[in-house]
């Protein structure tokens, strides 16, 4: 008995990949945020601000920073300096290093080697962020963090906004905090695309901005999304949402939308130190780009997503002499496909106008509008049979007439093959025209006209010549 239960739930696990889960998931382990601060020690670090020189404005600041995160649990800090170890006249564009690597509670080696350092030569910020993807431990679950404190641009003719943003498509580090210490608004333009900029003119901004991007970096960051209909009342759900990193071009969060008894959204919890696009996966989809989350704080970010039914529905007929009939769903005025899907179905769609291509012969064209909450059918007619008799090698082609005795192509006859068919089609009026493969000139081409009606068979028969 024993033995048969063990294969019993062994086989469960396999049929049903949830069932040795807990239908809640356990809470998953607090990851590691790592931050490396990446310094300016060059030459222009010895200008003076406020009194003082720029390079012990930003040690005192960054001494006291680290010391109030010594403590900070499942955090990891590491300083990278660059310019400090040759004279400018030197030129050396591989003028960085390493000075203290990643550990928990290393506040103490920080500042320890903070006062050793003296600023000296170049500023070498592209080559500093390559070697800085070396100091990172490869850890994937961790939060990379690199905040870059620097007075001035790149002196050896690299590319650091490409390179920033090469290593963020490897996932390297997040998007980079920039902060230029003592500098013009004009500065801070050419540093932007580096990350989140911020221009911090004086001792007093620059305090306040590098305890506001620790803050960002480490306070917990939620996003409720809140769907609603025409009205803007919120009961949309149930919909997939995908929140893609838009420098990677990477999903990072997919989840299916939840709204509680009170009908409010959920609060998921989403790492701030991204650029985020959102993918509501209605259908069609709804897309916002560059999502304002602002970090440390409870987002609720709002979308009009009203949606109807669309009933694909077979009319009564039996058998279905069509077999399975397909429609093809298109935004009205848009020639790109929506969806494609079998008749008997029904499909949530956005509230709109729409064209539904029934895929019956011949085929036909639906102008549609779908409500909100409501329910919109589409069928068509029963067909009817079209049988020719005749047995006929040849060439023809089957169109469909109107009113005023137009023509309209609507099917082909295997080429060269015979002209006997049996064939599910459409009520209206019809013609046929066929040309044997052994006539000897085009004016032996044989014209019949004929009618489809639901539920009968119309037979033709065609002359050989």
């Amino acid at each position: 008995m024993r033995q048969w239960l063990a294969f019993l739930g062994l086989l469960l696990a396999v049929l049903l990949p949830g069932a040795g889960r807990a239908q809640n998931a356990a809470p998953a382990p607090p990851r590691t945020t790592r931050i490396l601060f990446l310094l300016d020690a060059s030459g222009s670090m010895r200008a003076p601000w406020e009194g003082e020189q720029r390079w012990d404005v930003a040690k005192r600041l960054l001494s006291k920073m680290v010391d109030s995160l010594n403590t900070y649990p499942n955090l990891e800090l590491a300083l990278r300096a660059y310019g400090h170890q040759h004279d400018n006249k030197e030129n050396n564009c591989e003028d960085s290093r390493l000075e203290v690597p990643f550990a928990p509670k290393n506040a103490a080696a920080i500042k320890s080697r903070l006062k050793t350092i003296q600023p000296r030569g170049n500023t070498p910020i592209t080559y500093s962020l390559l070697q800085s993807a070396n100091d990172f431990p490869a850890d994937k679950q961790s939060r990379n963090v690199l905040i870059l404190i620097t007075d001035g641009l790149e002196s050896c003719k690299g590319d650091p906004c490409a390179t920033s943003l090469a290593l963020q498509r490897k996932r390297v580090f997040l998007k980079p905090f920039v902060i230029g210490i003592g500098a013009e608004r004009e500065f801070g333009k050419q540093l932007e695309c580096l990350g989140t900029y911020y221009n911090a003119a004086d001792v007093s901004t620059f305090r306040t901005i590098l305890n506001d991007v620790v803050a960002q970096t480490l306070a917990k960051t939620t996003v409720a999304v809140n769907l609603t209909d025409e009205q803007g009342r919120p009961v949309e759900s149930d919909v997939n949402l995908t929140f893609t990193n838009n420098v990677t071009g990477q999903p990072e969060y997919n989840y299916v939308h939840y709204r509680n008894a009170q009908g409010q959204p959920d609060a998921l919890e989403i790492d701030a130190l991204q650029s985020y696009d959102l993918t509501i996966n209605t259908v069609p989809p709804v897309r916002a780009a560059n999502l304002a989350i602002k970090p440390g704080r409870a987002n609720v970010l709002t979308y009009k997503t009203p949606q109807g039914t669309l009933r694909l529905q077979n009319p009564n007929l039996s058998p279905n002499l069509y077999g399975r009939v397909q429609a093809v769903v298109r935004a009205r005025g848009n020639p790109e496909t929506v969806l494609a899907l079998p008749f008997g179905n029904r499909q949530q769609l956005l509230a709109g106008d729409y064209e539904v291509e029934l895929l019956t012969l011949p085929r036909q064209l639906r102008r549609i509008s779908i409500r909100q909450g409501q329910e919109t059918a589409v069928t068509y007619e029963a067909p009817g049979i079209l049988n020719s008799i005749s047995d006929y090698k040849g060439y023809g082609s089957i169109y469909q007439l109107g009113p005023d005795g137009e023509q309209t192509w609507v099917y082909d006859l295997p080429a060269g093959g015979s002209s006997k068919i049996n064939l599910p089609m459409q009520p209206g009026a019809y013609r046929l025209v066929f040309r044997t493969a052994t006539a000897t000139g085009s004016r032996f081409t044989d014209v019949r006209n004929f009618t489809i009606r639901s539920g009968q068979t119309s037979s033709v028969s065609l002359f050989g010549r």
